[in-house]
C-alpha cells in the first residue's frame, strides 16, 4: 500500500492513541499488517537479538476471549481510579474525563476490532530478570512504537494500552504463548474513521528540561 503523504514530523506527532475512532466495521487486510510489522523488524533491539514475538489476533473467538479478560482488568482499573477525573484543573478534569470515557468505549468494544496484535519478547529460561528490565523491555518497546508509526502512515488507528497485563498468564494460556515468553502491551488496530489527527497538547519542554544538571 502506498503510505499517506505524511512527513516524519507529521508522523511523529500526529500517532495519537485511537479508541472512540476505530473503524469496527471495516476488515484490516493481513498483507497490510504485515507491511508495518516488517518495518516494525527494523528498530533496534539489546545486542541485535531481536528476540521479539508477534501474535496478530484475527479470529472473531479469540479476540473475544481476550476482550473478556481486558474487560474485566479495565473495570477493576477504572474503579480504582478515581484520580482520572478528580483533577483541580478543570480543563486537565475534562481531558482526563475524555480519556476515561474512551477507555471504557474500547473496552466495551475490544472483541469488534478486526485486527489485535500483542508484541511479546522472549525473556530467557530465567524470565524477567530484576536487573534487566530496561534491556529487555527496551528490545521491544521501540519496535511496538515503529508499528504504530507505520499504521499511522497508512490509514490505520491503534491504541498502546497494557491493562490486559493484570491476567497476563491468564492470556498467555489462551494464546498458547510459551513459556518464558512475555507479553508487551496489547494494540488494537482498524481504519479509523475521520480525517486526520492534530499533535496534542503537552506540558513545555522548559518544564521537563535540564541541561548539565537538575
Amino acid at each position: 500500500m502506498t503510505a499517506l503523504p505524511l512527513t516524519v514530523d507529521e508522523v511523529l506527532t500526529t500517532t495519537r492513541t485511537v479508541r472512540k475512532r476505530l473503524d469496527l466495521s471495516r476488515p484490516v487486510p493481513m498483507s497490510l499488517i504485515r507491511e508495518c510489522l516488517e518495518i516494525a523488524l527494523q528498530a533496534p533491539s539489546g545486542s541485535n537479538q531481536q528476540g521479539w514475538e508477534w501474535l496478530v489476533i484475527t479470529d472473531p473467538k479469540q479476540r473475544a476471549a481476550v476482550s473478556a479478560v481486558y474487560q474485566r482488568a479495565c473495570t477493576e482499573y477504572l474503579a480504582a481510579a478515581p484520580g482520572l477525573t478528580s483533577i483541580d484543573d478543570p480543563e486537565r478534569a475534562a481531558t482526563m474525563g475524555r480519556i476515561r470515557d474512551s477507555t471504557q468505549y474500547l473496552s466495551d468494544h475490544m472483541a469488534e476490532v478486526p485486527v489485535l496484535v500483542i508484541p511479546c519478547i522472549r525473556a530467557g529460561r530465567h524470565g524477567l530478570d530484576a536487573g534487566n528490565q530496561s534491556g529487555l523491555w527496551g528490545s521491544i518497546l521501540p519496535a511496538a512504537w515503529s508499528y504504530m508509526l507505520a499504521a499511522r502512515s497508512r490509514g490505520l488507528g491503534t491504541a498502546w494500552t497494557t491493562l490486559h497485563l493484570k491476567y497476563e498468564a491468564e492470556v498467555a494460556d489462551l494464546l498458547q504463548l510459551p513459556p518464558g515468553v512475555a507479553q508487551a502491551l496489547l494494540i488494537p488496530t482498524a481504519y479509523y474513521t475521520g480525517d486526520t489527527f492534530k499533535p496534542a497538547g503537552r506540558s513545555a519542554l522548559d518544564d521537563v528540561l535540564h541541561v548539565d544538571r537538575w
